[in-house]
């Protein structure tokens, strides 16, 4: 089994990274903050105006690690990778399958079932944990719903109408996550989704994972030797990587959804956490993004049983197991590709 090793995060906006060594040296301001040994680590996230020298960034593709860059706003600018690894053939098979709606329509709805098994398992466990204090029949209203979506998906075999169920259920998903949100109710309220900029905080939180979580995709996709870009739900467009996208859909609602929860009724993150732009956009303060990371990292390293596996692994390789499993299903090792079911 991989072994999950160090992501870094680098939040301050001036802050300059270079290589040193067979280290990465942090400077802030031209004075040298810290300095961390390059084999620790299997990810640099860098939220920095100043950037990254050709010399790290040439040695982290030869090293394998992803050096991913983003606003400080947290807008994902890019990405430095290495040589393509794993086999031609398997890529070309993917492109194959790719181009064949039909038989993209076999892979995407197993990453659809996954997305709304676990967005129900989410809501059930809510009402079965905290039933005195949510509105029950709201609740298994809702779980009906997300689970005849789901015998809807097993026998769909069009992209365009497995598109309109998956909508439908995130509506509907979406439509109960104000009543998940169980603490500081009057500083944290949901009224749907909106991301383009984020218009509160909780909206601010679940794309900034997202963004996480997609970054965390495409580096396991690329780790297996699949291309990122060529998706078979996401269709192909320029500079979106479309199969990272796929794959994370059935982990939004347990590597996102329920970590953001979390951070909420355990009052980890406040409302003094977020700043509003002059755009209208909310975003994370500096502290509010610090402790965003911390927290995260922290869950990327709790334990679980991978449930089709039976095999303990830490959440943040997660995505790692998924990836290599997709790869197996497109070489013809398994019958069928299996979404990550939560138990």
């Amino acid at each position: 089994m991989r072994k999950l090793l160090n992501t870094l995060y680098i939040t301050s906006e001036s802050a300059y990274l270079s290589l040193q060594g067979e280290t990465v040296c942090v400077e802030i301001s031209g004075q040298k903050a810290g300095q961390i040994p390059l084999h620790t680590l299997e990810n640099i996230v860098c939220f920095s105006y100043s950037g990254a020298s050709p010399a790290l960034m040439g040695e982290c593709a030869k090293r394998g690690i992803v050096l991913s860059f983003f606003t400080p706003g947290g807008r994902f600018l890019c990405r430095t990778v290495g040589n393509s690894q794993g086999n031609v053939l398997l890529r070309k098979k993917q492109y194959r399958i790719s181009d064949d709606e039909t038989a993209s329509c076999l892979i995407a709805r197993n990453f659809i079932l996954g997305k709304v098994y676990n967005c129900r398992w989410s809501v059930d466990r809510t009402a079965r944990d905290h039933k005195m204090r949510v509105d029950t029949e709201k609740f298994e209203k809702t779980g009906r719903f997300l689970t005849q979506s789901m015998n809807r998906i097993k026998a769909e075999d069009n992209l365009d109408s497995l598109r309109g169920i998956e909508g439908e259920a995130a509506t509907v998903y979406f439509g109960i996550f104000d009543d998940l949100i169980l603490n500081q109710k009057e500083d944290f309220s949901f009224n749907g989704r909106n991301k383009r900029p984020p218009l509160d905080p909780v909206n601010a939180m679940l794309s900034f994972g997202y963004t996480m979580l997609a970054n965390d995709c495409a580096g396991a996709l690329e780790g297996v030797g699949l291309d990122s870009f060529v998706g078979f739900m996401h269709r192909d467009r320029p500079g979106r990587k479309s199969l990272a996208l796929d794959l994370m859909e059935e982990l939004r609602p347990l590597l996102v959804d329920r970590f953001v929860l979390t951070l909420i009724n355990n009052r980890q993150i406040r409302p003094e956490h977020f700043q509003k732009a002059e755009s209208g956009a909310v975003e994370f303060t500096d502290e509010g993004k610090k402790k965003f990371l911390t927290a995260w990292q922290e869950h990327k390293n709790e334990e679980i049983r991978h449930p089709y596996l039976d095999e303990k692994i830490k959440w943040g390789l997660v995505p790692h197991v998924q990836a290599l499993l997709l790869a197996r299903y497109l070489r013809e090792d398994m019958d069928g590709y299996p979404p990550f079911l939560w138990k």
